[in-house]
């Protein structure tokens, strides 16, 4: 049986670090920084995104347009950021930011309304969003 040893001085071992440091980076750029870091910038991304939430959207209903977070939340805008807030979002990053929505139109939401889901999003990534009726005096609730 042989074995093999190895000198490690703190030269060799401060070069080993920074080679695993910089294969590790390239690695993340390579590869991404994690798995739900999915971009959304088509609207089949959209939909495939709002469908492993539950939700079946119409591709062809999709209306888009860019809106302005405001710089500071008062009255609706506190109500809506604390529904965001309760499913992992936080508007809040994004005061003073000028933001994509996209709204589709939910056709397996069984409530006899027209239902539509609002997407948020903030380079690629689903930043917020809801699920509402059109009608007057509908509801509104999480996307999750």
């Amino acid at each position: 049986m042989y074995f093999v040893t190895l000198k490690f001085t703190r030269r060799k071992a401060a070069a080993a670090v920074a080679a695993l440091a910089i294969v590790l980076i390239l690695l993340v750029l390579i590869f991404g920084a994690g798995s739900d870091s999915t971009a959304l910038d088509t609207t089949e991304e959209r939909v495939e995104y709002l469908r492993g939430l539950g939700w079946e959207a119409d591709p062809g209903s999709e209306t888009g347009k860019n809106v302005l977070i405001p710089r500071e939340f008062t009255g609706v805008y506190l109500d809506y950021n604390k529904l965001q807030k309760e499913q992992g979002f936080d508007l809040e990053n994004y005061a003073g930011c000028e933001v994509e929505m996209y709204s589709y139109i939910l056709t397996n939401y069984n409530s006899g309304e027209n239902v539509v889901a609002t997407l948020y999003i903030s380079d690629g990534e689903v930043i917020g969003g809801d699920v509402h009726s059109t009608s007057l005096g509908g509801f509104m609730h999480g996307l999750k």
